[in-house]
């Protein structure tokens, strides 16, 4: 093989013009100009996932911006996550039993679910999705309400303005608009209240959640807009849903600050939701947290997740377990004795036997109430529609009295 081939560069000549345009005594001199502020100087996320305990629960060094929570405040974690992966376990059961007519398992998310419980205050506004239930029982709402939507015999079972949470949301981001425009709201009327916004990784790839993003970074307003990234939007997986380094990327155009948090993390995601929330409340704006989790179920109980993932991978992330993860680290610094765990799980059985034997009550249901609360005035259609809904259930009361005769 012969020697390397060299390009050869011409000489540079230079004409007396050009001399002269380049002497010292006619060039005039620079200006000085400013450092250029990167635009993006402060939004963007870490460059891996917030992480303060890895997978088996041992302590890693500390974060310089994420301190690990306080120990009673890791112990009120764990107990709501054992408590809740234990309904959403009973809730599951439900749907089997013919009590509900669907359910969204959260499954594998729960530090998801629960962390944000305890950043928040109960002043704030909760925005969750369908797949929140076990957020909400977190929240302190009655399990029973919380399930109604799932049941089918109300539009939202508990009252959103008293409990300062949103019915569950089933269409992809609309809660992101709705979750802005109260914030606004809330802050126009001098209050320091935080909206907070539960979302799936397909929700970033609809309009409403641009939209709501926007708003609230040109408003300031205070909200905190959580991405579950569970790696599936029902089917579709992360790779057709973006080409964005993280979906914690996306807060940058928008000129929203963002961080992304190893979601099966439980001490991590309450940090980074901590600090976000503080973000909000001081003032400052919006905040986007993408947290990288997964489901362990099914979409919903109504969804074969065979057909679009297998098990090795299934099992990878059961490796994950966050409930596992927040158990060995507090066994591990003394704050947690086997005593404490089985008085935890023996709360949780005791929830999912109340809940149970709630549940296998049949409610009463008025199919005249459909049409309450759709709009503040019913529209003509809507009064034409519950008209002929009474006159077929007057018939078929009159049918039932002279079949008794």
């Amino acid at each position: 093989m012969g020697p390397p081939h060299v390009q050869e560069v011409p000489a540079v000549t230079t004409t007396p013009q050009a001399v002269r345009r380049a002497s010292p005594r006619t060039r005039r001199p620079a200006k000085k100009t400013a450092t250029a502020v990167d635009p993006a100087a402060g939004l963007l996320p870490a460059a891996e996932p917030v992480r303060l305990l890895d997978p088996a629960g041992g302590a890693l060094p500390p974060h310089a911006d994420y301190p690990v929570p306080d120990a009673g405040v890791l112990r009120e974690l764990y107990r709501r996550m054992v408590v809740g992966r234990r309904f959403d376990a009973q809730a599951t059961a439900l749907t089997k039993q013919g009590r509900l007519a669907v359910y969204p398992s959260s499954r594998g998310q729960e530090a998801c679910q629960v962390a944000p419980m305890l950043a928040l205050r109960d002043t704030d506004w909760v925005f969750p999705t369908y797949r929140e239930s076990m957020a909400l029982v977190s929240r302190g709402l009655d399990p029973v309400e919380v399930l109604t939507l799932l049941r089918g015999d109300w539009h939202c079972g508990y009252d959103p303005a008293a409990r300062r949470t949103a019915p569950q949301c089933t269409p992809l981001a609309t809660q992101c608009v709705h979750a802005a425009g109260v914030a606004h709201g809330e802050s126009l009327q001098g209050r320091d209240t935080v909206a907070f916004v539960y979302i799936g990784d397909g929700a970033t790839s609809e309009g409403d959640f641009h939209e709501g993003l926007n708003f609230a970074a040109v408003f300031k307003a205070p909200v905190v807009y959580l991405v579950q990234n569970n790696k599936y939007a029902i089917s579709v997986p992360l790779s057709r849903q973006t080409a964005a380094p993280t979906l914690a990327h996306k807060g940058v155009g928008y000129g929203v600050p963002s961080e992304q948090v190893d979601g099966n993390d439980p001490a991590a995601v309450l940090a980074v939701l901590t600090r976000a929330v503080a973000h909000a409340r001081a003032g400052h704006g919006p905040y986007l947290v993408e947290a990288h989790t997964y489901r362990m179920e099914p979409h919903t109980n109504a969804d074969d997740a065979t057909r679009y993932r297998d098990g090795a991978e299934v099992d990878a992330w059961r490796d994950r377990d966050p409930v596992a993860r927040l158990e060995a680290y507090l066994r591990a610094t003394d704050g947690l004795d086997d005593a404490t765990v089985a008085a935890v799980a023996e709360e949780a059985e005791a929830y999912a036997a109340r809940l149970r034997e709630r549940m296998h009550d049949t409610p009463t249901v008025d199919p005249l109430s459909l049409f309450e609360h759709v709009y503040a005035e019913p529209t003509p259609q809507l009064v034409e529609q519950r008209e002929q809904v009474r006159a077929e259930l007057a018939a078929a009361a009159a049918d039932d009295e002279r079949g008794t005769r």
